[in-house]
């Protein structure tokens, strides 16, 4: 395995796990204090669980394809992984977008 592929799959790893265990905090914890305040002031009270539930999940499905794109690269030694990225990022993004627009009115309150 080449070098830069063993240092791609190590800092990618380490931010997507980062981003998994965030996400998790804010789905199953309900910890909305991980976001800054200005994208939840909005935020209902009784429409947090749904929100930090759309939020988290988009940053564990975000952080899933950072892990996937660095392992599918290193793995097959090419580029195909920044298909995973690609798709994960437009995933988060229509989640958070979604989450964002419905819950707290746009993405800056």
């Amino acid at each position: 395995m080449k070098p830069y592929l063993v240092i791609q799959l190590i800092l990618l790893s380490a931010v997507g796990v980062l981003l998994i265990v965030f996400g998790l905090l804010l789905w199953i914890g309900k910890k909305i204090s991980l976001i800054h305040e200005y994208h939840y002031r909005n935020v209902r009270p009784k429409d947090i669980p749904v929100y930090t539930r759309l939020m988290g999940i988009a940053l564990l499905v975000f952080g899933a394809a950072l892990v996937a794109t660095g392992v599918l690269n290193a793995l097959f030694d090419t580029s195909l992984g920044w298909i995973a990225f690609a798709v994960g990022m437009v995933v988060f993004f229509l989640l958070a977008n979604h989450a964002q627009n419905t819950y707290n009115g746009s993405w800056f309150g």
